[in-house]
């Protein structure tokens, strides 16, 4: 029976981000650069033999966890669920059973998967109606991101010491300009510096700001919100904004999600201070932001996605600004 998941939230993930796979990842490439034309069979051979020993969370695991947790919020007459997650792997099916045998030990709700041979699993975004990927392969990221079919990010690898996060709450944090909004901003801040970027920010404070690559994630959220049973601070979901913008350039930030009928829980305006301290309270199952500079403080606390510019971005080709 086809499901109509236009007021679903859909959550392709790729096996490396749900799990941690890291010591079969550095087998295959030990096995490529010892025998190229052989590795295909070791790697099999690998997978097979411990495929009944179960996989640890990676990156993406908790976050997906507690996104699945929010079906139970679903009412008797909805017709369809609040979220679903789709595993979409670069394996085998045969060397993916050790992820699928993962999956049913840990008793996570996912019936879908992809299993692509080798191939990216990019091409199937709009196939599965994904609307978050998220991923440790740099490639399908980015084609993805330049697909514009929907949000994808580059998961960092899990934080040695990362904090518990309540349950029955789902916590997300986004930066803005290139995220959340376009690339329009923070491209006049990178080429024209702060003085233009705050005065063209406040001159056109009441002008809402184009879409980003994040835009129709965070409205889909914003809807899955008016889903569920319980608003504000007791909402099972909760969203903040984490921004290196400031007065009085966070003015139109506020417009815009007005313009946009987009609700969030949080907004931290911090003019350039480091993130880090504030993901920490804030405590999200995922931070998403787009420079390295604010990712690499960010990931060693809290789980961390990078979101690619879009290749034909100027951003792209511009070497990273100390500060958003």
């Amino acid at each position: 029976m086809a499901f109509d998941l236009s007021n679903t939230l859909v959550v392709g993930i790729s096996a490396t981000a749900l799990f941690d796979m890291s010591e079969s990842d550095q087998m295959f490439k030990a096995a490529l650069e010892a025998d190229p034309e052989s590795v295909i069979d070791n790697y099999r051979r690998y997978m097979q033999e411990r495929e009944d020993e179960p996989l640890a969370p990676g990156t993406g695991y908790h976050l997906v966890k507690a996104l699945l947790a929010l079906n139970r919020h679903m009412k008797a007459d909805d017709q369809s669920p609040l979220v679903e997650v789709v595993v979409m792997s670069r394996n085998s099916p045969d060397t993916g059973i050790r992820v699928l045998k993962t999956i049913r030990g840990d008793q996570l709700a996912i019936t879908r998967s992809a299993f692509t041979g080798g191939e990216s699993v990019a091409d199937y975004m709009d196939a599965f109606d994904v609307d978050l990927f998220l991923t440790t392969n740099v490639d399908d990221a980015q084609k993805v991101i330049d697909s514009r079919q929907c949000a994808a990010a580059i998961l960092k690898a899990p934080p040695a010491n990362a904090p518990q996060i309540p349950e029955g709450q789902v916590r997300i944090a986004f930066d803005g300009d290139a995220v959340l909004f376009s690339d329009a901003s923070e491209l006049v801040y990178k080429t024209q510096g702060l003085d233009a970027f705050l005065a063209q920010e406040d001159a056109l404070q009441h002008t809402p700001m184009e879409e980003g690559p994040y835009a129709s994630l965070l409205i889909k959220l914003a809807r899955l919100q008016e889903r569920l049973p319980t608003g504000g601070k007791d909402s099972p979901i909760r969203i903040a904004i984490v921004t290196a913008r400031n007065s009085p350039s966070e003015m139109r930030v506020i417009n815009t999600l007005r313009a946009w009928g987009v609700y969030v829980d949080e907004a931290f305006f911090l003019g350039g201070v480091g993130k880090h301290k504030v993901l920490r309270a804030f405590n999200p199952h995922i931070f998403f932001d787009d420079q390295d500079v604010h990712l690499e403080a960010a990931a060693n606390l809290v789980p961390s996605g990078k979101v690619p510019y879009l290749t034909r971005s100027p951003l792209a080709g511009l070497l990273p600004a100390l500060a958003e």
